[in-house]
């Protein structure tokens, strides 16, 4: 009765961790209510987020996160996010910024970042499945803006003199 069971429906007392069969409610030595052994558990049992764990790399899970890709919305982040972790990559998702949508749809563009030390293997997985190039969702800095604006207008007007010049 004392001997750590492998049941499935295994009753252990919270206290001293002796194992009982399935019919019984109390401990006879402590007096206390059994509990559902938590130690045995069957391989599929295992919960979606432990089998993802699982397959992450330690050594590729430290650092600081960086940018590595974006993605035109939430499935295809995923995907790049799959891809990453059959590496042992991890990666976590984040909105692009600038994209006027609330959080809960799964449209607009989003960022994979993983950990430092993880760059280079994430690098060479997205290069392979030629999903590297083109960054969606890439923000434009305001100043590279105002100034490609300010050329466009200043050469619109000079074409508008040279015409105008050209009709006199």
């Amino acid at each position: 009765m004392s001997a750590p069971g492998k049941a499935a429906g295994a009753l252990v007392c919270p206290n001293c961790a002796r194992v009982y069969p399935a019919g019984k409610r109390f401990c006879n030595d402590c007096r206390l209510p059994l509990v559902l052994d938590s130690r045995v558990r069957s391989l599929d049992e295992v919960s979606e987020r432990h089998q993802r764990a699982r397959k992450i790399k330690p050594q590729l899970a430290e650092g600081k996160l960086v940018r590595i890709t974006g993605a035109r919305n939430q499935a295809e982040a995923e995907f790049i996010q799959g891809l990453l972790l059959e590496e042992g990559v991890p990666s976590m998702l984040k909105r692009s910024a600038g994209f006027d949508v609330p959080d809960f749809l799964a449209a607009g563009p989003r960022d994979v970042l993983v950990p430092q030390a993880g760059v280079q293997t994430a690098r060479e997985v997205l290069l392979q499945a030629d999903l590297l190039g083109e960054q969606p969702g890439r923000v434009v800095a305001p100043v590279r803006l105002l100034l490609a604006l300010v050329v466009t207008l200043v050469g619109g007007v000079a074409l508008v003199w040279l015409v105008a010049q050209a009709l006199h």
